[in-house]
């Protein structure tokens, strides 16, 4: 299955992408190194580029496949890469490790990483081949991030006109680069296409192959294994979606009527931060019914009357703003602006309790007392990205939504300081 689909992608003209997520085990690296020793055997003119999470699995990806084009017939049983493609050799003085050329051709072979080089180096095909290393990395929005911009930035500008990009991996998480791609690629205009191969097909209660992993000890293994690491190493389902925070954030479709409306402020703490206002109305039954929310990372020329206005426009009774890293300053601001305009109660408070203990100890209540309407994805993708995706462990880029979000249910519960 998976060598017919490379195959035909490469003489395909309607995709420019293919992303293949199998399971481990299954024969992806090894089927990728014989993808490339083929399409080198028919054609030395072809220049192909891969890459690993790190420099020593790329390299051995690269040996993998030098070594096999050099292999000299030792057993007439046994055939060889020259039976196949007599005449295709490696270059006499051009073979190193990472870098090699074929006796045709020039630079045909690159390997590298995230870590590595690619300067001067163009591709008619690029392989990413199994990008993350464990759990703990995919759990990581930084290492994530970083895998897009070197993909994004170093990756793709090396890809010639009409070449073909092929990502091979594991799904780990829904930012992953086998994500990311399925979902950013096609806005730009490349034409993806996406093999998505289960262990376990529930359907029809079978195994993608019993050869390598039976049902028993795929059950086994499940039972054994976090239910998050096991869904995404061997269903393909991203880690994130069993180890998120928040699980059920409920909806409404219209407004109610409100007792109170209310508006909590969270002030960017430093210049990669976001500045995240909320205003929410209180029904009668203490639910609590998201408004508008002002998500940004724009200076404080821009979020100063922004607040302003969304206080004024949604006629907000009390307003509380943190002072932490010149919350007092930017509340004064904002008191400023809207004198005389509207009536709202403007508290400016230091919070001096752990950020991670308070969205953790707050979340529960979040999920069964606040309501997002029901277009929140679209009206403030932003904010809800940051809601949807915060990781209960793992590094989060960003706290700055789960943070003020908390701040509505420590508001609607009286507290503002926590006691350890």
């Amino acid at each position: 299955m998976l060598c017919d689909e490379l195959q035909n992608f490469l003489s395909d003209d309607q995709h420019d992408v293919l992303v293949i997520n199998e399971p481990p085990r299954h024969g992806k690296s090894r089927t990728g190194g014989k993808f490339v020793e083929w399409v080198l055997g028919n054609d030395q003119t072809k220049k192909i580029m891969t890459g690993s999470y790190n420099e020593t699995l790329s390299t051995t990806f690269s040996k993998g496949v030098r070594n096999a084009i050099q292999e000299i017939k030792a057993d007439e049983k046994r055939i060889v890469f020259s039976d196949v493609f007599p005449g295709v050799g490696i270059k006499q003085g051009d073979g190193a490790m990472n870098l090699w050329s074929l006796t045709k051709g020039y630079n045909n072979y690159l390997a590298t990483s995230p870590t590595g080089t690619a300067t001067g180096f163009g591709a008619d095909i690029i392989m990413i081949d199994d990008l993350i290393k464990n759990a703990e990395e995919a759990n990581n929005a930084m290492v994530l991030e970083k895998h897009w911009d070197w993909f994004v930035n170093t990756m793709l500008s090396r890809l010639e006109t009409g070449g073909k990009i092929i990502i091979i991996m594991t799904r780990w998480h829904s930012n992953d680069l086998a994500g990311r791609a399925i979902r950013e690629l096609p806005a730009t205009g490349y034409r993806v296409k996406h093999v998505n191969m289960k262990a376990y097909d529930e359907e029809t209660d079978t195994m993608l192959c019993d050869d390598i992993l039976t049902k028993d000890e795929y059950f086994r293994k499940m039972k054994t294994m976090g239910a998050d690491i096991a869904a995404a190493n061997y269903q393909q389902e991203p880690i994130d979606i069993k180890g998120r925070l928040y699980h059920e954030l409920q909806t409404y479709d219209e407004r109610s009527d409100y007792k109170k409306i209310w508006s909590y402020c969270d002030t960017a703490d430093t210049g990669a931060d976001y500045l995240c206002s909320i205003v929410w109305g209180e029904r009668k039954d203490g639910i609590c019914e998201v408004l508008d929310v002002i998500y940004t990372q724009d200076s404080m020329e821009y979020t100063e009357q922004a607040v302003a206005n969304q206080l004024i426009n949604y006629q907000v009774n009390k307003a509380r703003i943190e002072r932490n890293n010149g919350g007092r300053s930017f509340a004064r601001a904002i008191r400023d602006r809207v004198r005389g305009k509207s009536a709202t109660a403007i508290e400016d408070f230091f919070q001096s309790a752990n950020k991670v203990a308070r969205i953790y100890s707050n979340s529960a209540w979040i999920e069964q007392n606040i309501l997002f309407p029901s277009d929140w994805r679209t009206r403030w993708p932003d904010y809800y990205d940051a809601m949807t995706k915060y990781q209960r462990e793992g590094k989060n880029k960003h706290d700055d939504a789960p943070d003020a979000t908390t701040g509505i249910a420590e508001t609607m519960n009286g507290k503002t300081r926590w006691l350890i």
